[in-house]
């Protein structure tokens, strides 16, 4: 039998950890000479919609082979987990991928077991489930804004590796993405929201309270990173193209279904009543 007192502790585990050389700043990959650039070694829409074909490809194939697939997305607010979430939904079956991003938790839902709400939105077989963040708001924005106990952090960091090696173990495959920016580029995209009326809903009074914690949130990802970044279920840093990095974790084949050919349409078995009849809304534009 396994002595579970020889296993490391909590405060082991995190001590044992590499800390992060530049505190208060989201670590950047260094440039990859070797990676394409856009505008010159490849066209940026023209690379998107081949991306994009490819994921249409993978939805048929988790369909058909029956996968339970769950892709979390976390990072600072206007990291660019949004804009990375509807690109890749822009051309796939609601049906078969859908996203889910919870609002505040209610009364009820407090008083549940943490993952509670997470457990009723996962995928059954031959879905895809993206989440506009997930279980990690406990170690991120509930732990740096004091929405949770110390206690309540502690028990979800020591719980949160268990569960997800349980999703692992019944079959679903669970991908993390943390979107890392930096600060000047933060400032730039929540200026873009105030200036631009159709971004500035993007923007809630939590977003503008968390401007004043920013060493507090590098130092919640870092500690985050430190029990959560297993082998079962490591994090991906994103500051490049996720929806390549995405396609790369499937061994898939293209299932695509052979174009049907269109009947000719039957018009005249039935007369349709006069326009006239009809309560057609008025054209503003021609």
């Amino acid at each position: 039998m396994k002595d579970k007192s020889a296993e490391p502790s909590y405060k082991d585990k995190k001590k044992n950890k590499k800390a992060d050389p530049k505190p208060g700043h989201d670590q950047l990959s260094k440039p990859n000479p070797e990676a394409l650039r856009l505008g010159k070694d490849c066209d940026y829409d023209r690379e998107l919609s081949r991306l994009q074909v490819e994921l249409v490809k993978l939805q048929e194939w988790v369909r058909t082979e029956k996968l339970r697939v769950v892709v979390l997305f976390e990072g600072r607010d206007a990291a660019g987990k949004g804009g990375a979430i509807k690109r890749i939904t822009e051309s796939l079956n609601p049906r078969v991928c859908r996203v889910v991003a919870l609002g505040t938790p209610t009364e009820r839902e407090k008083s549940q077991w943490y993952f509670q709400r997470y457990v009723e939105h996962l995928p059954a077989a031959g879905e895809v489930v993206l989440f506009d963040r997930s279980w990690y708001n406990r170690a991120g924005v509930e732990r740096v804004m004091g929405f949770c106990t110390e206690p309540q952090y502690q028990e979800f960091m020591q719980s949160c590796p268990e569960f997800e090696r349980m999703l692992v173990r019944s079959g679903i495959k669970l991908i993390k993405y943390w979107f890392s920016v930096s600060d000047e580029e933060q400032e730039r995209r929540f200026q873009d929201r105030m200036l631009n009326v159709t971004k500035r809903w993007k923007l809630s009074p939590m977003d503008l309270e968390s401007r004043k914690h920013w060493a507090e949130y590098s130092r919640a990802k870092d500690e985050m990173f430190a029990l959560t970044d297993t082998k079962h279920a490591p994090w991906y840093v994103v500051n490049a193209d996720v929806i390549r990095h995405l396609l790369s974790l499937f061994e898939y084949r293209d299932l695509t279904p052979e174009p049907l050919p269109l009947p000719p349409l039957e018009k005249s078995k039935y007369v349709r009543p006069p326009f006239h009849e009809q309560n057609f809304i008025p054209e503003i534009y021609r």
